[in-house]
């Protein structure tokens, strides 16, 4: 199977860190990347699953800055043992990084006002206000009534605010639609996979989930074997089958971060939680 280039592949290593939906809840990732950084070992990868950013709607405040400084840190701490690339520390596209691309895009959308009531129904808010200050979705609400250039004039104050952040627009840059494994037998993704489409014509269903429930998916897809993914609206917790793993203990919504260790099958061996 050939990999599409917005897919992450990961080189074969022994371990795979990964590390569920963090909704901006810096003190929750804080415990978690506290204890994989004392364990990380030459050759593990490490795998962010997805909505770092953003706050989960009704849920916990967020901290959405914070948050991409300390996963930042745990990428510089991951990339500084022996031997380790770029490639072994992945950030992947949740709904909430694809929500904040598509942002940039509003002054072309019909209907601006709707579309952006239904982002920060969403979530997007906190991200929104993390790199346009307290009062930035008040003037992207005046802007969707001015028109496209007001709109334009907003989204780049944004831009720039996320820029101002060091690390922060390379960040995003470098969000990635999923991540396989050299083998290309282990596949993570933020949240579904349709098992009826090639990998390359998956469109949204990594972020809002595909046709295929994902805890149903009990046969190998082409030479993957093994799904991992870091959000389930429902927080099961950790819920390990034969072919998929999901991550998610409720992060933003009141319940813990969940990480997991994992060999280079996908075999769950450790939970780390914050």
């Amino acid at each position: 199977m050939k990999t599409p280039a917005a897919i992450a592949t990961l080189r074969d290593s022994k371990r795979l860190w990964a590390i569920a939906a963090v909704h901006g809840m810096v003190h929750r990732l804080l415990p978690v990347a506290d204890a994989i950084a004392a364990r990380l070992e030459p050759g593990d990868a490490v795998v962010f699953l997805g909505n770092l950013i953003g706050g989960a709607a009704g849920g916990e405040a967020p901290d959405v800055a914070p948050t991409i400084d300390l996963a930042l840190a745990l990428r510089r701490r991951a990339l500084g043992l022996p031997g380790a690339r770029a490639c072994d520390v992945v950030f992947l596209r949740g709904s909430q990084e694809e929500m904040w691309t598509k942002l940039e895009q509003l002054h072309y959308a019909q209907g601006p006002g709707e579309v952006l009531r239904w982002m920060l129904q969403r979530g997007l808010g906190s991200t929104i206000t993390a790199y346009g200050g307290e009062g930035a979705i008040g003037e992207g609400e005046r802007a969707v009534r001015d028109g496209p250039m007001a709109i334009a004039r907003w989204t780049s104050q944004l831009r720039q605010g996320l820029r101002a952040r060091p690390g922060h627009a390379q960040w995003l840059t470098a969000v990635r639609r999923a991540a396989l494994s050299g083998s290309g037998q282990l596949l993570a993704v933020h949240h579904g996979v349709d098992t009826t489409k090639p990998l390359d014509l998956q469109g949204d269903a990594f972020w809002w989930g595909g046709t295929t429930p994902f805890e149903t998916i009990d046969a190998p897809y082409g030479d993957i074997e093994r799904f991992i993914r870091g959000f389930d609206r429902s927080h099961p917790g950790v819920r390990d089958q034969s072919h998929t793993l999901t991550l998610d203990g409720g992060c933003g919504f009141g319940g813990p971060l969940l990480g997991a260790l994992l060999d280079a099958n996908g075999k769950l061996l450790d939970v780390v939680e914050g």
